[in-house]
């Protein structure tokens, strides 16, 4: 492959990753961002296959479930509807199911762990019990 084709293919994929990390709550697909980035869908993805780990498809979902799993522990009060509305998700079931496929739990799940979790952190270590019932020392 031609040097000048393979920067071109690299440049391809970066701006890609840039629009992916700043519009995941748009509804992108792989023909608007090639059309935005004045290039084709296959072009596109020969740039993903040839510079990336994962496809367009799973580089979107991987930036909207981080997105998602970021808020559904820092904004508590955000129902989970409205996250997956905020991530990109139109229709709160379909978020659901890629939410679960991803970290294995429904997101209020994931929410109820990770403040259960966040909480046994605040606990100071003098008064959590260890089993036997004896205090740590």
């Amino acid at each position: 492959m031609r040097s000048d084709t393979l920067a071109s293919r690299r440049r391809l994929y970066l701006l890609s990753r840039v629009l992916v990390a700043r519009h995941y709550r748009r509804d992108l697909t792989l023909a608007a961002v090639a059309r935005t980035l004045a290039s084709s869908p296959r072009q596109l993805q020969r740039a993903y296959a040839q510079f990336g780990e994962t496809s367009f498809r799973e580089d979107l979902v991987q930036r909207r479930m981080a997105a998602a799993a970021e808020l559904l522990l820092a904004q508590r009060s955000i129902p989970v509807g409205d996250v997956a509305r905020l991530v990109g998700y139109s229709q709160p079931s379909h978020f659901a199911r890629a939410f679960r496929r991803r970290y294995g739990l429904s997101p209020a799940r994931f929410r109820e762990r990770g403040l259960a979790a966040a909480a046994a952190r605040l606990t100071p270590a003098a008064s959590r019990r260890v089993p036997g019932g004896s205090r740590p020392g």
